[in-house]
């Protein structure tokens, strides 16, 4: 469809908290969508019931970053640690998710309107 605007979202993440920025066609430019956090597995005595805890937590937190990221086109995903990949194995084994671009790169820690123009700047 020639004129159609890609629904393009940036993500910046850690192990602990996801910022999603997203195209809002309205504002004319990127926005903050929202921000996950995943709490981890906390301190548990049983190191195998806290690994099989700490698998279903990223897994949740997975989730509920997906839910910001509807109809996505393309995504980019930025942070500081290798979550960003096991992020990228779970949006491509995800059915709704099978044809989005997924880029990445690694940054530091910045502020929402430092990430609006990384994003804006990486889709540009």
């Amino acid at each position: 469809m020639p004129g159609k605007t890609k629904r393009s979202f940036g993500i910046w993440m850690d192990n602990h908290h996801a910022t999603i920025v997203g195209r809002d066609p309205t504002a004319g430019g990127f926005t903050v969508a929202g921000h996950v956090k995943n709490p981890g597995p906390g301190a548990n005595s049983n190191e195998n019931a806290a690994h099989h805890l700490e698998i279903t937590l990223v897994q949740k937190y997975f989730k509920e970053i997906g839910r910001h990221l509807e109809n996505a086109d393309e995504v980019h995903l930025t942070g500081t640690g290798t979550i960003q990949e096991q992020f990228r194995g779970y949006l491509s084994g995800t059915p709704q998710f099978k044809r989005t671009e997924v880029s990445e790169s690694t940054s530091n820690p910045m502020s929402d309107e430092k990430l609006v123009e990384f994003v804006s700047s990486h889709f540009h």
